[in-house]
């Protein structure tokens, strides 16, 4: 069954939002990774790229705003590992510069989101 209608507060969130696009866009670009990689360096970057959105889900959900605040800053800390992950596929010339570029923009943008919406809640 699906809807247009949000049932879960995290829905609603351009920063998950825009994690999402993010983990399309690791998974577009980490698809042609050696297949040595597949258990290595495709899916720790994976993993990291949906961590941050699994964070900022699961985090809305918590009963407090400090709460919510420590899982940002695991959504941040995924997203500093899959930045990592995203240099050493770079080194590896894995990814082009062009996509790593990309990658990196969005992350900063996710980054940057991701503070705003924390410092919001230690306002309230």
């Amino acid at each position: 069954m699906t809807s247009n209608a949000s049932n879960f507060k995290f829905e609603n969130l351009k920063v998950w939002q825009k994690s999402l696009d993010y983990v399309e866009f690791i998974y577009k670009i980490s698809q042609d990774f050696p297949k040595i990689e597949i258990f290595g360096l495709q899916s720790q970057l994976r993993r990291a790229a949906i961590s941050v959105a699994l964070n900022i889900a699961e985090g809305s959900g918590k009963t407090t705003d400090k709460s919510f605040s420590k899982f940002l800053d695991d959504s941040v800390g995924s997203l500093r590992e899959s930045v990592t992950c995203l240099y050493i596929a770079k080194r590896l010339k894995y990814i082009s510069d062009a996509d790593f570029d990309l990658a990196y923009s969005q992350a900063t943008e996710i980054s940057k989101m991701l503070y705003s919406l924390a410092k919001s809640l230690s306002v309230k």
